[in-house]
């Protein structure tokens, strides 16, 4: 297959390192990177979901996103309080990879999502059932359990795959069982339609999956490390700002909390419900960690990844990949 048709991703836990790697790897091959988050997508909360620093360069009518001079899409863009889902990613990134090969260079994958990862590379078409916003608003007053609980009368198969502490799709689960009756098997695109779909990234693409391997003390390290610089960058003044009246569209606390991890738990902490900023890292830290592991039972589910240590490895990796003819 041609060098052109090639496409990498950089995937693994929080904290394990994937977006300084993806930048070395835009740099030596001639890359461009395209998030794969569901947190940094969003504008105004970059500390708390670790997203890269970006700046903005005007470029023939169009503003672009660069960190270290690497252009990277699909971050930082959104504003908190719009939409944004698996399907509306995987749209924009198709036509995003078409545009970077265009102009013969490499795009690169980098991300924590498994999901929206899997989605993209497997061309996952997904069931056309519409929002029912009534339905949404009743099950949000839910607890995660209660509406795992729920989901597992319903449709124990989904319940088995699901993450159980993440509300947004537990919502989403149940809102297609009260339509199908059942959540429907994610389906790959037919082999034999694969001709047929020029969208397809299966059929005209090659994927590299690299995992960033790291031993469960030293990414435990890493995440206390991550949490202890983003509270002294601002996380707390951040999640603050969110909510403030200050701002265009202020978001209501329980729209902060549906973000998860430390936006669930901060507010936690401003209105008492955690006395101290001692108990409050820590807790953030247990989430973090809690959520690595989250990441990790997905990620392994996928044989097609090489997971590897070091960068000498993943670099060695990448460059044979690219200079093969498959």
């Amino acid at each position: 297959m041609p060098k052109s048709n090639k496409i990498i991703v950089i995937l693994g836990p929080t904290a394990s390192g994937k977006s300084e790697i993806a930048i070395k790897l835009a740099k030596k091959f001639n890359g461009e990177i395209i998030s794969a988050d569901s947190r940094q997508i969003y504008k105004h909360m970059e500390i708390n979901t670790g997203a890269v620093p970006l700046e903005r360069k005007e470029n023939k009518g169009s503003t672009l996103a660069f960190s270290q001079n690497i252009p990277h899409y699909l971050i930082s863009f959104l504003e908190p309080d719009k939409k944004y889902n698996v399907v509306n990613f995987k749209e924009a990134a198709q036509k995003i990879i078409s545009d970077i090969l265009k102009r013969k260079k490499l795009p690169i994958i980098c991300g924590g999502t498994g999901f929206w990862i899997k989605a993209l590379i497997d061309d996952i078409t997904f069931p056309e059932v519409k929002p029912n916003w009534k339905l949404r608003k009743k099950l949000a007053s839910e607890s995660a359990p209660t509406l795992f609980a729920q989901l597992q009368k319903k449709d124990p198969r989904r319940a088995a795959s699901i993450d159980a502490k993440n509300k947004v799709r537990l919502i989403r689960a149940l809102e297609i069982c009260q339509k199908l009756g059942k959540v429907p098997l994610l389906k790959k695109v037919p082999l034999n339609n694969l001709a047929k779909t020029t969208s397809s990234l299966v059929a005209k693409y090659s994927f590299l999956q690299i995992g960033i391997q790291q031993k469960k003390e030293n990414l435990n390290q890493k995440i206390k490390l991550n949490v202890q610089e983003k509270f002294k960058n601002g996380m707390i003044e951040e999640v603050k700002k969110l909510h403030s009246v200050s701002n265009e569209k202020p978001l209501s606390w329980k729209k902060i909390q549906s973000f998860g991890l430390s936006f669930n738990l901060i507010p936690q902490y401003l209105s008492g419900k955690i006395n101290s900023k001692k108990e409050l890292l820590e807790k953030i830290y247990q989430a973090e960690k809690n959520y690595a592991k989250r990441q990790m039972t997905w990620f392994k589910k996928d044989s097609r990844i090489k997971w590897l240590e070091n960068y000498t490895e993943i670099e060695k990796t990448v460059n044979q990949f690219l200079s093969s003819k498959k």
